[in-house]
């Protein structure tokens, strides 16, 4: 007998899904569930929120009309699923790869795609801005903004629901709670409840019931509407959403279909105001290896679909944060004023293994990076010495704070920035391209970043032993270079460099890890006969000006190297050398730093020579400023 076709190979546009028939849906959520695992296992991504979103995503596309209604994912974790219903299943394994589908939801990339979206806690304040927008337009159609739990605890996502509150626009938001941080287990009651409650039968009796209520004298209108605020807070749990102005349903089973079908629907015929549809599921739902991981596979690298395995190389050298987390402990176990902070990021910036040698001394904020920098302000303001170990791509979520609430008032707070220049497969969201520029026009900020590990070490050790205002020490994503670790770090002098090596007249100044590049990119210009001297700079802020003055002098050409973007490191030397007249004496300046564009996902390194940051471009640089002028490459070669 031959095996009939796959449902879901019978989909490849949302406009397919909804011929089907209810009775199809079930088959096809497990099909979409082992396409997205068979998808991940060869390409590494985020697969735990997306197996725990597969009946949503097909309940959503199902009722909805998309893309005419807009359907917005927070974060974009979990939409994978969602690419493979819209028209993407054909490019699904080319995801987070060079050329291939985005990570997160991209808007450049679909129809189905109405907002970007890669940090958390947007999706609502988007929604209600093109529900305001349907509104003037005088358009009909339904928008819908998914957001989880985690995200709903910072506050934009507050911020949001109180102005939808206030203007009453039609919006349907989803709170997938996949932590059960909100609500108990979900059953059959909570869903008849759901289904009851959204349904048109009870709101009309409960708008007749409050048309009735306001004929009643004040204090029995307002003890009457208590009373019905409170039964439905006891049937539900909504109380709070309904007091920012949205109508409650839930919770429901967020992978029983016939729990949530019936709601969304109802959900889809309201006409007033904003609503709140709360769904609970469960991260990596459907798939044991990740229903057994303690991270439910939030983020994997390939792995085997049958044993769930990961296949993952032996590491050359530890992390760059696996080495900051073990400074750090290194440091706090001889100050007890250290303290650690992270915003919902303990695995990622090694505040889990700060955590586990100092529990009470580590702080995880959740994702509220504003309020991260402002409660490690205060904690330094009382004599503590916070490290607040933050992603440069989240660090500026909390600008404002930095300036007003750290740097104005001087606070030694210990900024530590991790994925610090660009980090592959996450790509453009979440490099860390912008950190220097912002942060180096801050007056009292102390920048330094760490060439290797070793320096690392060394700067941790710097910044603990700095309390006369803040401080930030970047260094990026990955494997560090493998140079052995200084036993105890050393508190380096404020503002002063490093020369690596030192002759001719053409001077490398890396600041970072582009350090290492810049000195093979010195052995090729030897091999060719033209002398070159190196300089790790370490601090952006202060700069070292004696070496920076004397580098200029004794150099023809100095070319500045760092992994961010235009208005860093290369902008604050140009300022002072044009300050200090040198840029008048003849020599050549040249900046190499991250270009003024958005670089898709790739590889690191192929990022990076798209970037012109690899040691081939340095090399390139330093030709192309001989290229014409009065000094040519034959002078170089001769010392002259």
């Amino acid at each position: 007998m031959k095996p009939e076709t796959p449902i879901l190979d019978q989909v490849t546009q949302p406009h397919d899904l909804r011929r089907l028939s209810r009775g199809d849906l079930a088959q096809l959520a497990d099909e979409l569930r082992a396409e997205t695992i068979s998808a991940v296992s060869e390409t590494g991504g985020h697969l735990g929120a997306g197996l725990g979103v597969v009946e949503l995503t097909l309940a959503l596309h199902y009722v909805f009309n998309t893309p005419d209604d807009r359907l917005i994912w927070d974060v974009g974790h979990q939409a994978y699923p969602h690419k493979i219903l819209t028209g993407r299943r054909d490019r699904i394994r080319t995801l987070r790869k060079a050329g291939g589908l985005s990570g997160f939801t991209k808007r450049a990339e679909s129809a189905y795609d109405p907002f970007g979206a890669a940090h958390s806690s947007t999706s609502i304040s988007a929604g209600l801005g093109m529900a305001v927008a349907r509104d003037l337009a005088g358009a009909d159609n339904h928008i819908v903004s998914v957001i989880g739990d985690g995200a709903m605890s910072a506050g934009m996502a507050y911020e949001a629901m109180n102005n939808a509150g206030a203007l009453k626009s039609r919006l349907v938001v989803v709170l997938n709670d996949n932590d059960m941080s909100i609500a108990p287990p979900v059953g059959a009651m909570s869903a008849y409840l759901a289904r009851l409650i959204s349904g048109r039968s009870y709101r009309s009796l409960r708008k007749m019931m409050k048309d009735v209520v306001a004929f009643l004298p004040e204090g029995l209108e307002e003890k009457a509407r208590q009373m019905e605020e409170y039964a439905r807070g006891l049937a539900t749990g909504g109380t709070l959403f309904e007091e920012m102005g949205f109508y409650y349903v839930g919770p429901i089973d967020g992978h029983n279909l016939d729990h949530l079908l019936p709601v969304l629907e109802n959900v889809r015929a309201m006409k007033e105001g904003p609503v709140l549809v709360h769904v609970v599921t469960r991260k990596g739902h459907g798939y044991a290896p990740a229903e057994a991981a303690e991270d439910k596979y939030h983020g994997v690298g390939k792995f085997d679909v049958i044993t769930g395995q990961q296949a993952k190389s032996a590491p050359k050298a530890p992390s760059y944060t696996s080495v900051f987390a073990d400074a750090l402990i290194e440091a706090a176990a001889g100050d007890d004023k250290i303290v650690g902070i992270t915003a919902a990021m303990p695995s990622g910036t090694g505040m889990d293994k700060f955590a586990a040698r100092f529990p009470e001394r580590c702080f995880d904020v959740g994702i509220a990076e504003q309020h991260a920098v402002t409660f490690a302000a205060g904690m330094a303001t009382e004599g503590y010495k916070p490290f607040a170990a933050i992603y440069s791509t989240f660090l500026q979520r909390a600008y404002d704070q930095v300036v007003h609430d750290v740097a104005i008032q001087n606070l030694p707070v210990r900024f530590a920035i991790d994925r610090a220049g660009l980090v592959g497969a996450d790509g453009p969201t979440h490099a860390g391209a912008f950190d220097l520029a912002f942060l180096g026009t801050l007056p009292n900020m102390t920048l330094m970043a760490a060439a290797d590990e070793a320096e690392l070490v060394r700067m941790v050790a710097t910044q603990a032993a700095f309390d006369e205002g803040p401080s930030a020490l970047r260094y990026p994503r990955g494997e560090g270079t493998g140079v052995s670790l200084p036993q105890f770090g050393q508190p380096l002098d404020i503002g002063k460099g490093r020369v690596m090596r030192e002759g001719g007249r053409v001077c490398l100044v890396s600041y970072g890890t582009r350090l290492a590049e810049a000195m093979l990119a010195a052995d090729r210009l030897e091999s060719e006969g033209y002398r070159t001297s190196v300089v790790d700079a370490r601090f952006m802020k202060p700069l070292d000006t004696d070496l920076l003055t004397r580098m200029a002098r004794e150099h023809d050409l100095l070319v500045t190297v760092e992994e961010g973007a235009i208005g860093g490191f290369g902008a604050h030397v140009a300022q002072f050398l044009s300050e200090a007249g040198e840029l008048d004496k003849g020599l050549k300046l040249r900046a190499l730093m991250l270009p003024d564009i958005y670089i898709d996902q790739d590889s690191p390194s192929a990022m990076y020579d798209m970037a012109g940051l690899n040691a081939q471009q340095i090399v390139a640089k330093v030709r192309g400023a001989y290229a014409t002028g009065d000094k040519t490459m034959m002078d170089l070669k001769s010392g002259a």
